[in-house]
């Protein structure tokens, strides 16, 4: 067997406790920056999301991919806090502008699924 190096600091395997602090532009010609602080979520919260984003009817085997619901739960669950303060339904009357801002500073559970598979193989 190989000789594999065993972790000793632990808390490396936690999602940070501290939301990240990001500035989003309003507009493109603006000076102006919405605040919004984001956590990072646990990896049972990703598999929530993921679980949001596809509706399997086994009934008709049908799986139905829903883009909108896992980024309102990723809204309502990963964005702590923002300046000024708005609420989740506000959010999601953002402009294009601003969400895609947003969607690039959210965590992304598709990247999260895919990235790391046969890592732990060797």
């Amino acid at each position: 067997m190989l000789n594999k190096k065993v972790i000793t600091d632990k808390t490396v395997l936690f999602a940070l406790q501290e939301p990240t602090l990001h500035y989003i532009k309003v507009a493109p010609k603006s000076d102006e920056y919405l605040k919004v602080w984001v956590k990072e979520p646990t990896w049972l919260e990703v598999d929530k999301a993921m679980n949001t984003l596809m509706k399997i009817d086994a009934k008709n085997q049908d799986v139905e991919i829903d883009l909108n619901a896992m980024f309102r739960y990723m809204v309502e669950n990963f964005i702590t806090k923002t300046e000024p303060h708005l609420s989740a339904i506000d959010i999601l009357r953002l402009t294009p502008y601003v969400g895609n801002q947003l969607k690039d500073i959210l965590p992304n559970p598709l990247d999260d699924s895919q990235g790391d598979e046969g890592k732990n193989e060797e």
